[in-house]
C-alpha cells in the first residue's frame, strides 16, 4: 500500500514538471530544444533507452557508466522512452550503473509517437537508439547498441578522449 503511494506520488511529481536532483525531468515536445540550447556550441550524446521494453539498453547504460566514471563530465543525455510510472525502476537501473547523476529525462505525453517524432520523424521506436552530437550540433544516429569502439572514436573525434 504505501509502495503504491510513493508510486503515485513519484508519478505525479514527473508529471508535474517538477524533477527532485537526480529524478528524471518529464521530456515533452519541446524537451529536445531546450537540450539542445545546453549543450550549445557542445559535443553531446543523446541516449533513448527503456527500462521497461528493452533488454540492450543495459548493455548500453553499462557502457556508458564505464565512461562516466572514467571521463568526467561525459556530455550524456538519457531519455527514457517510458512513462513517468517507471520512474523509481528508471532510477534504481541508473544508480546500479553509476549514472545517477547524468542528465535523465522520461516520457511525459500519453501518446509517445508525438515524442518520438519531435526527436526524429524517422524514428519508429526501435531501442536503444543514440545521436552522436558534434559541438555544431550535426547528429549521427546509431539504431542499436553503439559499442565501446564506436564511442571510443567519437570521444576521439570531439576531443573528449581524457
Amino acid at each position: 500500500m504505501i509502495a503504491r503511494i510513493l508510486l503515485a506520488i513519484m508519478a505525479a511529481l514527473a508529471c508535474s514538471g517538477v524533477a527532485r536532483a537526480g529524478e528524471p525531468a518529464p521530456f515533452t515536445a519541446d524537451s529536445l530544444e531546450r537540450i539542445e540550447a545546453r549543450y550549445a556550441g557542445r559535443p553531446f550524446i543523446l541516449s533513448l533507452w527503456s527500462v521497461n521494453e528493452c533488454s540492450y539498453c543495459i548493455a548500453e547504460l553499462t557502457l556508458f557508466g564505464k565512461f562516466a566514471r572514467t571521463h568526467r563530465g561525459l556530455p550524456l543525455v538519457l531519455v527514457a522512452a517510458d512513462s513517468p510510472a517507471y520512474v523509481p525502476a528508471m532510477r534504481q537501473t541508473l544508480e546500479r550503473l553509476g549514472l545517477a547523476g547524468v542528465d535523465a529525462w522520461v516520457f511525459d505525453d500519453p501518446i509517445p509517437e508525438r515524442l518520438r517524432h519531435a526527436i526524429d520523424p524517422a524514428w519508429y521506436g526501435e531501442l536503444p537508439r543514440t545521436y552522436l552530437y558534434d559541438a555544431r550540433h550535426r547528429r549521427q544516429a546509431v539504431v542499436g547498441e553503439l559499442g565501446e569502439r564506436r564511442l571510443r572514436a567519437w570521444l576521439r573525434e570531439q576531443r573528449l578522449d581524457h
